[in-house]
């Protein structure tokens, strides 16, 4: 049965497909770009976007199972046009604050609004949810290039950063399998690591020196609220303090459920060293 692959542009989708075909799997990637996305031989193409509705009912026509990328403004109208279409299974890329957002108003939520729509829609359901993705750090590049300087604030949180290809490789297992249904999948890299440290990382993985400086909290969200707005710079800001406060742990899901070992920040600095340089 042909698994959608939502948002299979770039990211987490992109490298699934790849995982999937490895596999044998038949895949249909819905893409609202298919020359960007540079889909492989053998992917059956839906033009499309899950910001788009309208082009939803054409992508998940004879579909069973939907790998669903983090959407959650549109959530009910995927679930509108999956139960029209037929779709039995949605297997989720949630985040692993969920739990958290689940405590806060419901205007705040943001994963846990994706996962009680599919929930409550009655699919047969797996939830993913990562922590930090490694790539956030690109966010550094420019600073690096041009300062040699890291700012962020909480020199001490401790978060468990993953590889977008570990995440790939765990949702490939979980679409291939109906062992994992109705379950909430924790994953991340295998350290804690603070700020301070995954600095350190780069500069040795681009050979000079990068500093570190930590910003107050109000610094942190007066330099980023003019580009990302105050409520998300807040946001932000709140997992940095709760890291700090709460110190993250490995989860071992993409080595039990993978059978390989997930990538190391060292690793993954190396691999993308020329961001930094």
């Amino acid at each position: 049965m042909t698994i959608l692959v939502t948002g299979a542009t770039a990211s987490v989708g992109r490298l699934l497909v790849d995982e999937l075909l490895a596999e044998g799997a038949p895949v249909r990637a819905l893409t609202n770009n298919p020359a960007r996305a540079a889909l492989p031989d053998g992917v059956e193409v839906a033009r499309g976007y899950l910001g788009k509705p309208r082009t939803l009912p054409a992508a998940l026509q004879g579909i069973d199972t939907v790998y669903l990328a983090p959407l959650p403004a549109y959530v009910d109208d995927f679930v509108r046009c999956a139960r029209d279409a037929g779709v039995r299974r949605v297997v989720v890329l949630s985040g692993e604050p969920a739990d958290y957002e689940a405590q806060g108003d419901p205007s705040t939520w943001h994963y846990y609004r994706l996962e009680q729509a599919i929930e409550a829609a009655g699919f047969e359901w797996t939830f993913l949810r990562p922590g930090q993705f490694m790539t956030n750090t690109l966010d550094w590049a420019a600073s690096i290039r041009a300062d040699g300087v890291v700012r962020t604030p909480y020199a001490n949180a401790v978060q468990t950063p993953i590889d977008l290809g570990d995440i790939a490789a765990v949702a490939r297992v979980v679409l291939l399998s109906e062992k994992y249904g109705g379950q909430k999948i924790a994953m991340s890299g295998p350290e804690g690591i603070t700020p301070p440290e995954q600095v350190a990382q780069i500069s040795a993985a681009i050979g000079r020196e990068v500093r570190f400086e930590e910003l107050t909290p109000s610094e942190y969200v007066d330099g980023l609220a003019p580009v990302i707005g105050l409520q998300t710079a807040q946001w932000l800001l709140d997992g940095f303090r709760m890291m700090a406060e709460h110190p993250m742990k490995p989860e071992p899901a993409v080595l039990d459920l993978t059978g390989r070992a997930p990538m190391t920040y060292a690793e993954w600095a190396v691999v993308h060293a020329d961001a930094f340089r």
